[in-house]
């Protein structure tokens, strides 16, 4: 798995999905400010990163949850990759919004599935994991039986690692924050000064921005 988070880091990297710029932070919604951008919908529109994706999305339910009978994507960044793994394990597909909706049938949770089915979750990104979190309430509340989620990639962030266990939800990541960023010194990509700057944000990224 180590190869393959390294891979996949390469992998955003060259498509600048994930972009660096501890010089000249970004500002995310919450207003933190942020030497990261990550935007995984961009892997969608390069063929061979998104089937490594899949594949290696693939590859962990098959080993980790061979009894999945179901898999579901959060919305909307997660939809499309859900999708993908669920045609290559011959798996029904659902997918759950942030929250339920306002007209209609005012569902949460989108396509047929039937209490007691045990399903996976994929995810494109777990930052401090409130949205993550927030499907696998809604998974297991409609009746379904949460073996665990699987996301691309994940900050490791104390808040949303405390937050899974507290959930009693398992988590695997095709990579994270630590690869990138021994990937992203080995080949140049940032300076030795800038990788200190890159550790001590994820360390506590709200006082980080505050101290901008």
């Amino acid at each position: 798995m180590e190869n393959s988070a390294k891979k996949i880091a390469e992998y955003l990297l060259q498509i600048k999905a994930i972009k660096l710029q501890p010089s000249n932070p970004f500002t995310w919604a919450s207003g933190w400010k942020s030497p990261i951008y990550c935007d995984n919908r961009k892997t969608l529109s390069f063929p061979e990163v998104r089937s490594y994706i899949r594949d290696s999305f693939a590859e962990i339910v098959k080993l980790r949850y061979p009894d999945a009978q179901l898999i579901a994507g959060v919305a909307t960044g997660a939809i499309a990759h859900g999708v993908l793994v669920a045609e290559k394990l011959g798996l029904p597909f659902i997918y759950v919004r942030s929250e339920a909706k306002e007209h209609g049938l005012g569902n949460q949770i989108e396509g047929y599935f039937e209490k007691g089915q045990k399903v996976v979750v994929i995810e494109d990104l777990i930052s401090t994991g409130g949205s993550s979190l927030g499907a696998v309430k809604a998974l297991r509340e409609a009746g379904c039986d949460l073996l665990g989620m699987a996301a691309i990639f994940t900050y490791e962030f104390k808040k949303a690692e405390d937050g899974f266990v507290s959930a009693k939800c398992e988590l695997h990541t095709l990579s994270n924050y630590t690869a990138l960023i021994s990937t992203a010194a080995g080949s140049g990509y940032v300076s030795t000064k800038d990788v200190e700057t890159l550790k001590q944000w994820r360390m506590d990224p709200s006082s980080w921005g505050l101290n901008r």
